[in-house]
């Protein structure tokens, strides 16, 4: 699918919503009737177009058929991004040095 083509955009860039929406037409759904056909209220599946909703973006993924982290990527860095405590160059060489100091 050419409107899938993630190339063209930035890595974090999450997909159109018009794209999507023509992604599941071209595989013969419409939000409403994936919505319905999930067990969902008929608009349910529409939140996911406009803010995080980790089970709507499974079950619109599943209908395309690529992963929910292709089509929004910049969502799922979020979810997934883990801080990492780094120290100040100079507060490691202290402590090192005065480890050392200690040894000897």
């Amino acid at each position: 699918m050419d409107t899938l083509n993630a190339s063209k955009k930035s890595a974090t860039e999450d997909l159109h919503r018009a794209d999507i929406v023509a992604a599941l037409h071209k595989k013969g759904w419409s939000l409403r009737k994936l919505s319905e056909q999930s067990g969902l209220a008929a608009g349910t599946l529409r939140a996911a177009l406009e803010r995080p909703y980790p089970k709507a973006e499974r079950i619109i993924a599943a209908a395309i058929g690529i992963a929910p982290e292709v089509i929004w990527p910049a969502r799922y860095a979020k979810r997934n991004f883990t801080p990492v405590l780094t120290l100040p160059a100079s507060k490691t060489s202290q402590s090192s040095q005065s480890l050392q100091h200690v040894a000897a």
